[in-house]
């Protein structure tokens, strides 16, 4: 995040010779010369979102995810968060490293790991933050200091709901955010500002009556459209979960190591989702195809060195080791498998050891 340039509300070039509308226009200008594909800008109402958030966590869908209930209601209303803003300015980018196709594929080898493809290459906080900070310094070069502050999924921030706002997309029934041209395969950063810009319209939603992704969710995570526990998705059960894997949802992983992306993947308006040019985001270290007993006889120091940089170091080498241990257990027996599992039967960590056991109890051993 970027600190604040100015406490007190600042208007846009006070000399009058650019205007608002003239501003937020040169601002989406600027933002996709900067390799956003889509900037827009919204006001800081988020009642509607408020309320499904509450819900959401009434309900007990968050799991471990304390923090999404720890700041209070700052994460759905911006200006108690960043005092003074009165808009704030979302902007998007492409991520997607390969096709629909590969992944597909990829997914049907039971002997390769699967890792979500906004993991496989680096990480991407540090990539938006500094092209959100260059766009502000655009903002302020030309309209004079103003108070800012960016944001890259990295504080209480309803990001998907403040992009809508913005006219980036639509939640889709699985709770991304979509797109009706370019699908959801993109990152989403925001710049809270306290310019009073001219706002865009959100667009209209298409996902109609299409279940698709409710229907091969492996662990049926969207319990109903706009819906999702995340107690039962799998990007929380291998990210954010720092236990034990829950017994009922191991089956379900299949070969998935680091997050999931079959709701994405079977999205009929990600026929429409385009290739990154950004290539930062690219697959690093042959994550792409990486086998499963590969990964699994990394040792901490090579985790370290193939993670650095990468979103996929957070979670940790434990949690990566029980990750993979519960995928070699969804894996068709082998030797090399059985013996990948077996070096690891005695590991000094219980977390690891029980999943290595319920592995090897899978292959008969």
């Amino acid at each position: 995040m970027s600190r604040i340039l100015n406490h007190s509300p600042a208007t846009a070039n006070p000399s009058g010779v650019l205007d608002t509308a003239t501003l937020a226009r040169r601002v989406k200008q600027w933002g996709r010369e900067l390799g956003f594909q889509k900037v827009g800008i919204a006001d800081i109402d988020l009642a509607a979102a408020e309320s499904h958030l509450l819900d959401w966590l009434e309900a007990g869908f968050s799991g471990e995810l304390d923090y999404m209930s720890r700041h209070g209601t700052r994460r759905s209303r911006p200006a108690e968060l960043v005092p003074g803003t009165v808009r704030v300015i979302s902007a998007r980018m492409d991520y997607l490293p390969q096709s629909r196709e590969t992944l597909t594929d990829l997914l049907e080898r039971p002997e390769a790991a699967y890792i979500s493809r906004y993991a496989v290459g680096r990480d991407y906080h540090k990539l938006l933050r500094s092209r959100l900070q260059k766009l502000a310094d655009r903002i302020a070069a030309t309209a004079g200091p103003f108070g800012y502050r960016v944001f890259t999924d990295s504080s209480p921030v309803l990001e998907k709901a403040l992009a809508a706002k913005a006219g980036l997309g639509w939640i889709g029934k699985h709770t991304n955010l979509l797109d009706r041209k370019d699908g959801s395969w993109f990152f989403l950063g925001e710049i809270y500002v306290d310019l009073d810009l001219p706002t865009d319209a959100p667009v209209s939603a298409h996902c109609g009556s299409c279940r698709a992704c409710l229907d091969v969710c492996p662990t049926s995570a969207i319990v109903a459209p706009y819906r999702l526990d995340a107690r039962r998705c799998i990007s929380y059960l291998t990210i954010e979960l720092k236990g034990a894997i829950p017994e009922q949802f191991r089956v379900a992983l299949g070969n998935r190591v680091y997050g999931c992306d079959d709701c994405q993947l079977v999205c009929p308006w990600n026929r429409y989702a385009k290739l990154t040019e950004e290539s930062d985001f690219l697959p690093r270290h042959g994550l792409e195809a990486a086998t499963l007993v590969e990964l699994f006889s990394w040792n901490e120091a090579t985790f370290l060195r193939k993670t650095e940089g990468s979103a996929i170091r957070r979670i940790g080498y434990l949690s990566w080791l029980r990750n993979l241990a519960v995928a070699l257990g969804n894996a068709p027996s082998s030797p090399a498998v059985i013996a990948a599992l077996q070096a690891r039967a005695g590991h000094a960590e219980v977390l690891v050891r029980e999943h290595v056991a319920w592995a090897l109890e899978r292959h008969g051993r």
